[in-house]
């Protein structure tokens, strides 16, 4: 595993003045030596000539050493293969012209991953999408651990989300004791999310700052199916509590009667009593009542 080595190089300011400068320099004993040799003087002219080609050519040379580095940019330095370090500071340097440079950019990036269909705990196919922000931290397993690093993020990103999923119910099921769902647990699975993702992707020297959901939702074979199981359950839910407030306002009012003295009713009148009651509070419909002009026994 390589680890990133930081390193210092030249500022490139210095180095451009004497780049400078040594091209018409170079320029300047080329020409003299030409002269010198046309004015039979070759003992001279001739190796002023070789130093201004040679000149010339360090010149050019030295000039390829020159690169720049904006902010959350690092430089990474290599001589023939070998690794030699990283520039992390920004603006204009020079190092060894014959250094490979290959820029990383350290900012940070968001990625949105593709959507997903895959199984929850309970198998119900569901589909699943989620953004995430990562940025390079280690410049040096970003480059030469990992053939490309963004695709190998992108790679693992999908593989953990499908992990994740597969560990999760989609929601709370009929039966079943209270549990962490992808539905209603979204900060824990989004957090465990992170964690395995963070596992998977510090071989390439890269950092996790955030996950977050971007489409959860069953899949379309399925929806139809799901959709009509939850609203039978928020019907259930309302008729028990419809029913639960029902029989306590019936208990209240014969409570009521009977404490105040307003009527004395027997069992079977409370009966008829407590069923008109509920068939007026439970009903959906609007009640029309009969008004009885007998007794309950004729």
């Amino acid at each position: 595993m390589t680890r990133e080595l930081p390193i210092k190089v030249s500022s490139g300011w210095s180095m451009l003045t004497l780049v400078v400068l040594l091209f018409p320099a170079a320029v300047a004993v080329f020409v003299f030596g030409c002269i010198l040799a046309e004015q039979r003087m070759p003992a001279i002219g001739v190796p002023l000539i070789i130093v201004g080609a040679v000149v010339f050519v360090g010149a050019i040379l030295l000039s390829i050493g020159f690169f720049t580095l904006q902010p959350n940019e690092a430089g990474v330095l290599l001589l023939f293969g070998n690794y030699k370090g990283t520039v992390r500071d920004s603006g204009f340097f020079w190092a060894n012209p014959f250094f490979t440079k290959k820029k990383v950019s350290l900012r940070a990036r968001n990625m949105e991953g593709a959507k997903l269909k895959v199984n929850d705990k309970r198998g119900n196919p569901v589909e699943i999408g989620v953004v995430v922000v990562w940025h390079v931290h280690d410049t040096a397993q970003a480059s030469f651990d990992v053939d490309n690093y963004e695709q190998y993020v992108r790679l693992q990103t999908e593989s953990a989300l499908r992990h994740v999923a597969s560990i999760y119910a989609y929601d709370h099921g009929e039966d079943t004791e209270p549990e962490i769902t992808l539905r209603s647990g979204q900060e824990e699975v989004l957090a465990a999310m992170k964690k395995e993702l963070q596992e998977r992707v510090s071989k390439a020297g890269v950092v996790i700052e955030e996950a977050r959901l971007t489409h959860l939702a069953y899949a379309a074979e399925i929806a139809g199916v799901m959709l009509r199981r939850q609203q039978a359950e928020a019907v259930i839910a309302a008729r028990q509590k419809i029913v639960h407030g029902a029989v306590s306002m019936v208990k209240m009012a014969l409570d009521d009667l009977a404490r105040n003295g307003v009527v004395s009713l027997d069992e079977e009148r409370k009966a008829a009593m407590v069923s008109n009651l509920l068939v007026v509070l439970c009903g959906e419909n609007e009640v029309h009542p009969v008004v009885n002009t007998g007794t309950l026994y004729h």
